[in-house]
């Protein structure tokens, strides 16, 4: 890995490199994305099912698109008994710890008959997309479902899409199942966020779409949002690693590499004040490059966004941390309590040479579905709270309203609303 001196150009070039990753910088597929959603919105199921002939090869119509209970028991077979094990012991982690974000209706009432409170609803149908083909990952369909399921959503719908054979990944089937999924469609791609956000004869309309996708999923998502809610707009993982003198090298070499796998995109920095670690990190890594299966993407992804970073002093590290808001935080140091406590910005925090991070991908239980491209600035992890919505309640009684109207009515005035005014005004006449 190429080693570089934090300054302030390094730190302007990296930030406008990572920005490039961004799905926002895909303009040229919108009209594509845009053509296939008004399609589906005209053409419903018509436009679905050819598109998914067309994309994925297969023949689904509307007798096959929802997976049967016999696909399921199917796919509990192909996927075998430890796998099934797995997936309940990630599922109850994942589940006890969504638990802990669950929030409540409240209501405050005073002497003066002033009731003020807050409802809160979950969300009555959602979507959750996930990804077929090589990127079929049941964690992430657990991590999906779960605080959906916890916040009290009363139908999760997902959709995947099929392979040729018209069969859905048994993994991702045994997943959605144990996570509780109501129904599943043999559905993928734009067109079937298309089908989510408008609904077709086959698809009814969900009013939020969550779960990761290609750059075509990620620009139909970004479309029809305001149609339905989304998460966010999903761009390619992200680790960065915090090390001082203390850590060890084939760790952070080891840990580093394990996002750089997932796609030529991907960006893995470490930032130290250490250049002996920073040498025997990019030692590591090489040896690590002569094991691993995914070998060639990974020299991809290191050659285009990773990066060993050396720092003059701490503060640096914190600054540069905050400033590229990562997906993925490692803390590797001696204080690492200390570190996380100046850490603004980031989706998941690691601390500790133990808390590698497919630990949070796999099984600790807080979600893996994470702000990326710097959007941990002001977007959360995937929780309990995206699914719910909140309503306020406000009742007075006259008596109450009685002390404050002449305000009111003043404030109306002053807005130049006497409409408003007098929708008070009424209540105190003789």
């Amino acid at each position: 890995m190429r080693i570089n001196r934090l300054d302030k150009g390094t730190k302007e070039n990296l930030l406008e490199e990572l920005l490039k990753r961004s799905p926002n910088s895909y303009g040229q597929y919108e009209k594509s994305v845009a053509e296939i959603l008004e399609r589906v919105k005209t053409e419903k199921d018509k436009a679905l099912f050819e598109y998914t002939a067309q994309f994925d090869h297969a023949e689904i119509h509307a007798e096959n698109i929802q997976v049967t209970e016999e696909e399921i028991k199917e796919a509990y077979e192909e996927a075998g008994e430890e796998l099934v094990r797995i997936i309940r012991r990630a599922l109850a982690h994942i589940r006890s710890y969504h638990e802990k974000q669950r929030q409540f209706s409240w209501f405050d009432s005073k002497p003066d008959g002033t009731i003020l409170g807050q409802k809160v609803t979950a969300l009555h149908r959602v979507g959750v997309y996930v990804p077929g083909g090589k990127a079929a990952y049941p964690s992430s369909v657990l991590m999906n479902i779960v605080p959906a399921k916890t916040a009290g959503v009363d139908e999760i719908i997902m959709v995947t899409p099929p392979g040729r054979d018209g069969r859905v990944n048994p993994n991702t089937l045994v997943a959605a199942h144990e996570a509780g999924a109501d129904v599943i469609y043999k559905a993928g791609g734009a067109q079937a966020v298309g089908a989510l956000a408008y609904g077709t004869e086959s698809i009814p309309k969900v009013d939020k779409i969550v779960g990761p996708g290609n750059i075509y999923v990620a620009l139909a998502k970004k479309a029809v949002y305001g149609h339905v809610s989304i998460d966010a707009i999903a761009g390619p993982s992200e680790i960065m690693v915090i090390a001082d003198e203390t850590a060890n090298p084939r760790y952070v070499a080891a840990d580093l590499l394990s996002q750089a796998e997932h796609d030529e995109l991907a960006s893995a920095i470490l930032v130290t004040t250490s250049e002996a670690l920073a040498e025997a990190v990019s030692e590591q890594v090489d040896g690590f490059l002569q094991e691993l299966s995914r070998a060639e993407i990974i020299r991809k992804s290191l050659d285009n966004y990773g990066y060993i970073l050396l720092a003059d002093t701490l503060e640096d590290v914190i600054d540069i941390a905050n400033e590229i808001a990562s997906e993925h935080l490692e803390i590797m140091t001696k204080n690492p309590y200390d570190i996380m406590t100046r850490i603004r910005n980031a989706g998941a925090i690691f601390m500790g040479e133990y808390a590698s991070e497919p630990l949070g991908d796999y099984f600790a239980g807080p979600n893996h579905v994470l702000p990326t491209n710097g959007t941990a600035k002001f977007f959360s992890p995937l929780s309990v709270d995206d699914f719910i919505k909140k309503s306020s309640i406000i009742g007075y009684s006259r008596e109450a309203l009685s002390q404050v109207h002449e305000d009111i009515e003043a404030f109306a005035k002053a807005e130049h609303l006497t409409a408003h005014a007098n929708s008070i005004q009424v209540r105190f006449e003789q």
